[in-house]
Formats: C-alpha cells, sequence, structure tokens
C-alpha cells in the first residue's frame, strides 16, 4: 500500500536535526557490523538498486550509497522508477530474469506477492543485524513477514490520525486533545450538540472507509484473517471482530451523517466537508492538511491539530501503516553487497538524519519514532508519529491485492453502517470471499 509523505520540514530546526544525529551517533556505536553480513569486499562489483520516484529523496540516496561505497569499495547503479503504474508487472519480470536488480524499492504491502513467486532472498537469517537493536514498526514488518520468513528491510512509513478544526472543537467547550475513547466521546458529544445541521458531522466517517473501520475490528483483538500450516482463514466472524465491527457501526452512525453511510472518502472528498464546516474531524493523512488549507485559506496552521484516535481498549487504535520496504532479489549475483546497502539503509543516521529530517516520513521503528517525538514535533504531525507506534497490515498473502482490487471490504464496511446488512451476516459473507481468495481456490 502507498502513501503519501509528510510535511515536516520547518517543523523541525537545526536543534532538532543535531539531537537525532547524537541518537543515532550513540545506536550505531553500540551495533557495529560484526555479524553474518559484515562488510563485504565489492572493488571492482557494481550493484543495481530499483527506487521510486517520490519515495527517499536524491540526497538520501545519495547518502546510502556514499556510505555504502566508502564501506566496501562496490559502486551504486541507481535507476529510478518513475511512476507506480505498471511497477508489479515491471518487477515480477525483472526479479524472474537470471540478472536482475539486486535491490528493490517494495510497496510493503507488495512484498508477500513477489515472495510467493519465489523472487525475494529470505533475509531472516539477518534480522538481528538488520534491525540494528532497534524494533520495525510493526505494520512495515508483517507484511514482509511470509509464512514465518523474512523478506524485506523497511524503510518508511505514513498513516493515518485524527485530524481536527481546534476552531469548532473550541466553540463547543472543548480545547484539550483526548487521550481516552471516554474522553473522545464525552467532546464529540459536546460538538454534536453544538453543530445541529443535518449535514454536519461531529466526525465525518464515510461507510466505505476501510481503513478506519478495520482499527475498529484491532483495537478489539480481532484480524482480517490469519495463517495457520499454509492455510488462510477470514476472522471477521470471530467474537473479537464483531465486537469491532459493532463498535464501528455504534461509533459511525452516532458522529457522522446519515449520508455518509455508503460512500468513501472521494465522494464527496471528506477533506472539502472539512474545509466547508461540514465536520470537525477525520481521519486521514498528512497531505491532507495542505489540501484542507488550500480549499479553505481562512483555516491556518493554528486552526488545525492531529492525535492518534483513542482505542475502547485503552491504547491507541492501531493503525493501517503504509510505506516501503527494501527487498533483495533471490537470483541477485551480488547478495551480500546487497544485504550490506540495506543495512545501511535502515541504519540509525540514515533513518533519522535523512528519512525523518531531511525527507520528512516517519522513519522505519519504534526508537527512530520516539526519537522524532522528542524533538518537538509540529502539532500538525505529533499525531502521526504517535499513531505509528501501534500499527497493523493486511494479510501477507500473495492474493491479498484481489481483495482491495473488488472492494469486497469497502462494501463490508458499507453494509454494516447502512444497515443492509447485520455486523454477523456482512463477516460471514466476506469471510467466505475472503478464504477463497486468500487460498486461491
Amino acid at each position: 500500500m502507498r502513501t503519501t509523505r509528510l510535511t515536516v520540514m520547518g517543523a523541525i530546526g537545526t536543534a532538532a536535526v543535531l539531537a537525532l544525529s547524537a541518537c543515532a551517533g550513540s545506536t550505531t556505536n553500540n551495533t557495529a557490523a560484526t555479524g553474518t553480513i559484515g562488510t563485504p569486499s565489492g572493488a571492482g562489483k557494481t550493484i543495481t538498486v530499483w527506487a521510486m520516484a517520490g519515495d527517499l529523496s536524491p540526497a538520501t540516496m545519495n547518502a546510502i550509497d556514499t556510505k555504502f561505497t566508502k564501506e566496501t569499495g562496490a559502486k551504486v547503479n541507481l535507476q529510478v522508477q518513475a511512476s507506480w503504474e505498471g511497477i508489479t508487472t515491471k518487477v515480477t519480470t525483472a526479479l524472474a530474469t537470471s540478472t536482475p536488480p539486486d535491490v528493490f524499492d517494495l510497496g510493503n504491502t507488495q512484498i508477500p506477492s513477489y515472495a510467493a513467486n519465489g523472487g525475494l532472498l529470505d533475509v531472516t537469517p539477518y534480522k538481528k543485524e538488520l534491525t540494528q537493536g532497534n524494533t520495525w514498526l510493526t505494520g512495515l514488518e508483517l507484511p514482509a513477514t511470509v509464512d514465518g520468513k523474512l523478506y524485506g528491510v523497511p524503510t518508511f512509513a505514513g498513516d493515518r490520525a485524527v485530524i481536527y478544526n481546534k476552531k469548532i472543537w473550541a466553540a463547543a467547550g472543548v480545547t484539550k486533545v483526548p487521550t481516552t475513547y471516554q474522553a473522545l466521546i464525552a467532546d464529540l458529544d459536546k460538538i454534536k450538540a453544538a453543530n445541529t445541521a443535518s449535514d454536519f458531522s461531529a466526525f465525518y466517517y464515510p461507510g466505505q472507509y476501510w481503513y478506519a473501520g478495520m482499527q475498529w475490528v484491532w483495537d478489539a483483538g480481532g484480524d482480517i484473517a490469519t495463517l495457520s500450516n499454509g492455510k488462510w482463514t477470514a476472522g471477521l466472524s470471530s467474537e473479537k471482530a464483531q465486537q469491532g465491527l459493532n463498535d464501528f457501526k455504534t461509533f459511525q452512525n452516532t458522529y457522522s451523517s446519515v449520508a455518509s453511510r455508503q460512500v468513501d472518502i472521494h465522494k464527496p472528498e471528506h477533506t472539502q466537508m472539512f474545509a466547508d464546516g461540514k465536520t470537525a474531524a477525520i481521519l486521514g493523512i498528512p497531505t491532507e492538511i495542505p489540501t484542507i488549507e488550500k480549499a479553505n485559506p481562512k483555516l491556518t496552521d493554528a486552526d488545525l491539530g492531529t492525535f492518534p484516535f483513542p482505542g475502547k481498549s485503552g491504547k491507541t487504535q492501531p493503525v493501517m501503516i503504509g510505506g516501503s520496504d527494501w527487498g533483495i532479489a533471490a537470483k541477485s549475483q551480488n547478495k551480500e553487497l546487497a544485504l550490506a546497502w540495506a543495512k545501511i539503509a535502515s541504519s540509525p543516521d540514515i533513518q533519522n538524519t535523512y528519512v525523518f529530517a531531511k525527507d520528512g516520513w516517519i522513519p522505519n521503528s519504534v526508537e527512530y519514532v520516539k526519537a522524532a517525538q522528542a524533538t518537538g514535533l509540529s502539532p500538525l504531525i505529533t499525531g502521526f508519529f504517535a499513531a505509528a507506534l501501534t500499527s497493523k497490515s493486511t494479510p501477507a498473502a500473495a492474493n491479498w491485492s484481489t481483495i482491495e482490487g473488488d472492494l469486497s471490504i469497502n462494501q463490508l464496511f458499507s453494509s454494516i453502517a447502512s444497515g443492509t446488512k447485520s455486523p454477523a451476516d456482512a463477516a460471514k459473507a466476506f469471510d467466505s470471499h475472503a478464504d477463497s481468495v486468500l487460498n486461491g481456490k
């Protein structure tokens, strides 16, 4: 799954970058490259890296390549792929050749399909060295882990958080960010009472917005599907998932307009609803903030804020993480060098000083996210970083893309929100479909 980059430049200053660099330095000293990857000799060799335009910046890629060449003596042939359109076919074809590129920039949820075809190297034996003493974000690591084996090295993340209009909240008497579900409900009740127009939503929550809906299922302890003995079993009919689906329906029906129950976030655009003052909050991605401000120039950074969605569980609702992982071709002629390159790309210096501080992405580990938080982030992005610490992902199944493509999961949530099906009936139908698709029947 792809997402868009954060707007953090300007939200951190020189002191923050220096603080991140200091964190990077101390971590690097504690995790010297002395394991099975080591520092292979690459004199006279060149590895090929496919990177996607719009992901890591040229400056960041150059920093990785420069450090790699300095340490190994090998050079890097960087090939930037200009478009995501058709990239799946292009990567699949390249992986099948006898001399494929060595390293690929892959969308995190694309990895299972490439791994299932035997195209990616199993990097499980090198995980300890690649993590370098850190804990990768769950939403990046899970889809890269297929049948218990690791096939990708997390690169960066993007996610969703609550974006809210401080003016509307303050007018209703709410001036503090809710940190518990009970507080959120109490605040939304006040906002709803103060804004009685039939087309106003205290929290605009489109019924087809399955990324948002799944947060309720995960928060209740349910999941889309689980793998056991090589077989996928859909799980939305489970007791915990049913609790989450019922909680989703209650929240959606209570705080979002009737008109929102059978639509997605684009018809109408939920950012336009926000800009027009038709809602006090949405669940959105970082780049939707400038979209809102462009649609309504009267709304400025000072009028907006973000926070992670508090769950009924007492914790933050798990969010769907989007982002990229580095995959190494199983047929690479330079596996040792490719592993060394990926290790550098995942290192503290690259993650903190470049991926976050220069490129504006959420870095790949819990520790790096916390290091970024310690710099004092802008209110416009604090919610996204906090949300990333509790994340999930779609099933690491080769056929998952079919589920997203046929919109069956969108219709699941829409039918529940609109009441055309009960949560139990909607889940039963979806689970039957998912069982068939995920197991390739």
